[in-house]
């Protein structure tokens, strides 16, 4: 490639905060649940990039498509890669793309089209650099480039921004508008390759309420290391959706001792904790199953494939709450 930048190009990335930034110094944008992608576009190649550098390209045929279709020849432009299913996002079908088989990827993008949501321009369309100028300037001609070459493109598209704190604040708080949370970027920044200074990101987090299906020790000492979750499908089968391990070194001391009189089997009756990872020792892949008596409040991020997707954080115990109500109708 001739451009100013080439793959690997690591993005800018934003710092995990509670609250959202106020002030009038800041910008604000939907936060997608989607991959990160940087797509290159020099003449005839195209390169679509992840957060990690690695190349997306062979998973999303039809991006690279809707990135040729661009008339303008020489540009970068940073975005989120997404899939929507019924009208939300679903990262499960973005995964699904993740796959070997060129047929089958073939099959995926045409039964589930991805589309880039576009929010920042690097290299503008005459070739030039722009990643060294504030976002207020390069916001400006984003919006120009995408005015330009995006209305009759529907794979790529420009992700809205606000000034308004209060609209940002609604982003986050409408449980009707499904985001992953809200960016806030500072307009006299520059894009910050791999930095994560000039941009901030509060997630949209959610409660549930899950029985404590079993229990993992913790690698070192008869302490308990983590709750294994579980939700009640319609047939009535305890499904172990995730774990919890947010406490302190005096809470698990507690904590074992309030669960190990309640070891019995079988714990979880559906889907069970599945076996040893790479990360994990063989004590700390072997679970205790429990007496499905208690009821945990969990704090949880994306919940996806009938599992929460990352680790969720302990919030309280619910004796109000019988077991038997925690289902998965409440994530729905």
């Amino acid at each position: 490639m001739s451009l100013p930048i080439k793959p690997p190009f690591p993005p800018m990335e934003a710092l995990l905060v509670k609250e959202i930034p106020t002030g009038n110094n800041w910008q604000y944008e939907p936060k997608w649940d989607g991959f990160r992608c940087i797509a290159f576009r020099d003449g005839k190649t195209v390169e679509l990039q992840s957060k990690s550098g690695q190349s997306l390209g062979r998973y999303f045929p039809e991006i690279v498509e809707a990135v040729m279709k661009i008339k303008a020849t020489r540009f970068v432009i940073d975005g989120e890669l997404i899939i929507t299913v019924k009208g939300e996002p679903s990262f499960d079908d973005l995964l699904q793309r993740i796959h070997p088989a060129a047929s089958r990827v073939t099959k995926l993008s045409l039964a589930t089209p991805a589309r880039l949501i576009v929010f920042d321009l690097l290299i503008d369309e005459t070739g030039k650099a722009i990643f060294e100028e504030p976002l207020v300037k390069r916001r400006q001609k984003l919006e120009r480039f995408a005015k330009k070459y995006f209305a009759e493109n529907s794979a790529i598209e420009l992700s809205p921004q606000t000034f308004d704190a209060s609209l940002a604040f609604k982003w986050l708080s409408d449980s009707s508008v499904k985001l992953d949370g809200v960016i806030a970027k500072k307009l006299d920044f520059p894009y910050r390759s791999g930095e994560r200074d000039g941009m901030q990101k509060v997630k949209k987090l959610r409660t549930a309420d899950c029985v404590v299906g079993g229990f993992r020790y913790a690698s070192i000492g008869k302490v308990v290391g983590s709750l294994l979750l579980g939700l009640y499908d319609e047939e009535g089968l305890l499904n172990h959706v995730g774990f919890t391990s947010s406490f302190s070194e005096a809470d698990k001391k507690e904590l074992t001792k309030k669960l190990e009189p309640l070891i019995k089997p079988p714990g979880f009756t559906g889907n069970k904790p599945g076996g040893p990872s790479r990360w994990s020792t063989k004590k700390t892949s072997e679970w205790e199953p429990l007496a499905t008596k208690l009821v945990a409040e969990v704090q949880y991020d994306h919940f996806t494939g009938g599992r929460f997707r990352h680790g969720t954080r302990f919030l309280c115990w619910r004796p109000d709450k019988k077991p038997k109500h925690c289902s998965f109708d409440q994530l729905k």
